[in-house]
């Protein structure tokens, strides 16, 4: 199984924002870091968002930032939303053709068993445990160098 460029990116976005934790974090800057281009990132941003696992602020001042904490976002919750198919053979596809075996194959079994066992993986590394494997990642995406954006809380009325 491989998965796409879009899903590693995302995961990548992610742990920039989890990494930025606190601060928002601007497109810009997330493509500067990675080597990517802010287009192919605001693509990503889209079925993330839609998710709930990144939250976009509008404005002059705005940016992205986690939609939830770091350590409740698993690598499986990233993969469901931005891989189109986990179809591992053609009779895992809708609409394959019929085959006589498809009720008592060995292969689609078993290709079955090994796709949810890569899920189950999946599910057991959060965006939090990438980022804490690395203590240096503020240094290596030039976190350290920026000026924190934090969005400002609204103060409630006396």
């Amino acid at each position: 199984m491989r998965l796409t460029k879009q899903t590693n990116y995302a995961v990548r976005m992610l742990m920039y924002c989890a990494a930025n934790d606190g601060n928002l974090s601007r497109i810009p800057e997330i493509a500067k870091a990675y080597g990517v281009s802010e287009l192919f990132l605001f693509k990503i941003l889209q079925p993330l968002t839609k998710a709930g696992l990144v939250e976009t602020v509008r404005g002059r001042n705005g940016g992205v930032k986690l939609g939830r904490p770091a350590d409740k976002i698993s690598l499986f919750d990233v993969v469901k939303v931005t891989e189109d198919s986990f179809a591992m053979a053609e009779c895992f596809e809708d609409g394959a053709v019929e085959c006589p075996l498809v009720d008592s194959c060995g292969l689609n079994s078993a290709l079955r068993k090994a796709l949810n066992a890569f899920f189950d993986v999946l599910t057991e590394y959060s965006i939090d445990d990438l980022v804490k494997a690395r203590p240096q990642i503020n240094f290596l995406l030039g976190l350290d160098q920026l000026a924190p954006r934090v969005h400002p809380t609204p103060v409630a009325a006396a």
